[in-house]
């Protein structure tokens, strides 16, 4: 599951699964932030990489980052990039969620650390949140 408790002393605390999310297009974002926070994530949105970046410097701590690959303004790889050179959410596990064709897309990729590719078009809302819940539950 995405929440772990932490009991202390007699108090019970929920710590959620952050997820950062980043589209260009706002209804996909709003939709999958929806979908996220239904499923007990916190998702933090970012209408593209420049916003994620000042999201991130501003102090959101994702430990998975949910990122389109073509966007304007700065696109996906850009983000990794500067994501890199900055030293940003460094514990952060990157999935590409993107419609780009996956062999242009996974050669840059490897380099940058993504540890899941998932084609929009072949996959509903709910399948990329499941699939998300899977690699939270294999890095806890």
């Amino acid at each position: 599951m995405c929440v772990m408790i932490i009991k202390n002393r007699d108090m019970i605390t929920e710590i959620k699964k952050k997820v950062l999310i980043i589209d260009d297009d706002k209804f996909l974002l709003d939709m999958y932030v929806f979908k996220f926070f239904e499923s007990g994530f916190e998702a933090i949105p970012a209408l593209g990489g420049i916003e994620a970046i000042s999201r991130i410097k501003e102090g959101a701590e994702p430990d998975i980052i949910l990122l389109d690959l073509v966007m304007p303004t700065m696109d996906g790889f850009q983000f990794l990039e500067k994501k890199k050179e900055e030293k940003l959410a460094l514990n952060a596990k990157v999935i590409i969620l993107s419609n780009l064709e996956q062999e242009e897309g996974t050669k840059q990729d490897k380099i940058s650390g993504v540890v899941k590719y998932i084609v929009k078009a072949t996959a509903t809302p709910s399948e990329v949140v499941e699939m998300v819940k899977e690699i939270t539950k294999q890095n806890n």
